[in-house]
């Protein structure tokens, strides 16, 4: 059997990253969080921040740094979600929305790792939890 329980990501201050996710997904930072592993629980998994001491942040799309990973969340309202981003310390970087509102847009986080924000056609929300057609 094998469960997925981590998902680690590199970064220069784990506690300012996990702060910028913490407000981006409106989930509380792990009580046990610290200065070289920071964690936001969402369910089984675990979306932790590691201090790496001479962090590179990756140059996307430049392929001498590329990106490791990048984030995928879906929104139902992707303006409301990107001036909140935004505001929080997101860079927008690439929009493919389409003409009917559905796509996604490119971001960075405060210390260059790239996510999106995706708008699917035919998702759905009940009771805050997305629902896939």
């Amino acid at each position: 059997m094998l469960k997925l329980t981590d998902f680690i990501i590199d970064c220069p201050d784990p506690m300012r990253l996990a702060a910028f996710y913490s407000a981006v997904t409106n989930q509380a930072l792990k009580p046990d969080s610290h200065d070289h592993w920071a964690g936001i629980r969402f369910g089984h998994i675990e979306l932790a921040f590691q201090r790496v001491d001479d962090y590179r942040a990756p140059h996307w799309p430049d392929q001498e740094h590329p990106k490791q990973f990048h984030l995928d969340f879906e929104v139902d309202d992707i303006e409301s979600e990107q001036r909140r981003i935004l505001d929080l310390g997101a860079k927008l970087h690439k929009d493919f929305i389409g003409p009917e509102g559905y796509g996604w847009r490119i971001y960075t986080d405060p210390v260059g790792h790239p996510f999106c924000l995706c708008r699917n056609k035919g998702v759905t929300w009940v009771d805050g939890q997305v629902v896939w057609p």
